[in-house]
C-alpha cells in the first residue's frame, strides 16, 4: 500500500497539469475570436482586392479596357526617330595630291524598321567627282543585327583625253547586313547585283576606343571586292579597293566632332577594255583631317 500512494499522487498531479493547459488554450482561442470580430470593415476589404477590381471593371469597362490594351511599344523602342550624319574629309597622299571625301547618312524609323539613305562623293585632284547613293529598307533580325535591302546608284565622269569625256552610270540591287560584330566592331556588309553583269561586295568595319570621354580613337577597315564587271570602264576583279586607317577625333559635343586621319590605301586599277587601257595598281599612305556633324 505504501508503494501505491506515491504513484497515485503523481497521476493526480499530472491530470491537474493537463487540465490547466487545456483551460488556457480555450481562453486564448476565445480572445482571438473576439479580436477578429472587432476588426474594422475597411481593413477586412483589403484582404480581397480582386472583388474591388471586379467591381471597378463592371462600373467602368472602357477605362479597364484602355488600360489592358495600352500599347507599350513606344516605351520599348517603337518610337519613330531620325538621325543624320554629315562627314567631310580632306586627304593628301605621299605625292601631295589631294582628295576630298564627303558622306551623308540619314536613318528614319524605329528600332525594328528603318529607312536608310546613304550618299558618297569622292573628288580626286585633277579628276571629276564620283558619286554613289543607296536607299535601303532595314529590318532588325536580332539584338545586334539588321538585314537591309534596296537600290544603289553610281555616277562617274571620266576624262578620256584632253577634249572628250564620258559619264558612266550604274544601277544595282543591294542586300546586306548592318550591326555590331564581336568585340564591338560596327560592321556594314553589302552585296551588289547590277547591270552589265556587275557583282560586287563591300565591307566596312570600325570600332571606337575611348582614351577619355571626348578623345576617341577609331581604327577602321574598308574593302571592295569585284567578282564580275562587263561594263565599258570596268575595274580589275578581285580585291579592287582597300583602306586601313586610324581616326583620332575630339568630340566638342555629340553633334560636332573634328578629327585627324591616317590611312593606307590600295587600288587594283582598271581592266583593259575597248574603251580604256589597263591601269596598274596604286597604293600608298594618306594623311588628312575631317569634320563630322550629327543632327
Amino acid at each position: 500500500m505504501r508503494s501505491i500512494k506515491p504513484f497515485s499522487k503523481s497521476v493526480f498531479s499530472s491530470s491537474l497539469l493537463l487540465i490547466s493547459h487545456w483551460a488556457m488554450a480555450q481562453d486564448a482561442h476565445h480572445l482571438m475570436s473576439e479580436q477578429a470580430a472587432i476588426i474594422p470593415t475597411h481593413l477586412a476589404d483589403q484582404s480581397v482586392p480582386e472583388h474591388s477590381t471586379h467591381a471597378l471593371a463592371q462600373a467602368h469597362p472602357l477605362a479597364m479596357n484602355s488600360q489592358q490594351i495600352h500599347d507599350h511599344r513606344k516605351e520599348h523602342g517603337g518610337q519613330i526617330y531620325s538621325t543624320t550624319i554629315v562627314d567631310n574629309k580632306w586627304l593628301s597622299d605621299e605625292n601631295g595630291s589631294g582628295t576630298v571625301k564627303s558622306k551623308l547618312e540619314t536613318r528614319i524609323g524605329s528600332d525594328e524598321h528603318k529607312i536608310v539613305i546613304q550618299a558618297h562623293m569622292d573628288k580626286h585632284q585633277a579628276e571629276y567627282a564620283q558619286y554613289d547613293a543607296k536607299v535601303l529598307y532595314s529590318r532588325m533580325i536580332s539584338d545586334f543585327w539588321d538585314v537591309q535591302a534596296g537600290l544603289g546608284y553610281g555616277s562617274e565622269k571620266l576624262k578620256l583625253d584632253h577634249q572628250s569625256t564620258d559619264t558612266e552610270e550604274t544601277l544595282s540591287g543591294v542586300v546586306g547586313l548592318h550591326g555590331l560584330a564581336p568585340y564591338f566592331f560596327e560592321t556594314d556588309a553589302y552585296l551588289y547585283l547590277g547591270q552589265d553583269d556587275f557583282v560586287g561586295l563591300s565591307l566596312e568595319t570600325e570600332r571606337d576606343v575611348l582614351l577619355t570621354q571626348k578623345l576617341i580613337l577609331k581604327p577602321y577597315l574598308e574593302m571592295h571586292m569585284l567578282f564580275n564587271d562587263a561594263s565599258k570602264y570596268a575595274q580589275k576583279t578581285g580585291l579592287s579597293q582597300a583602306m586601313l586607317g586610324l581616326e583620332t577625333r575630339y568630340e566638342i559635343s555629340k553633334k560636332i566632332m573634328p578629327y585627324i586621319d591616317i590611312a593606307y590605301e590600295y587600288n587594283k586599277g582598271n581592266e583593259a577594255t575597248p574603251w580604256q587601257d589597263a591601269a596598274a595598281a596604286d597604293q600608298g599612305w594618306l594623311y588628312g583631317a575631317g569634320l563630322r556633324f550629327v543632327f
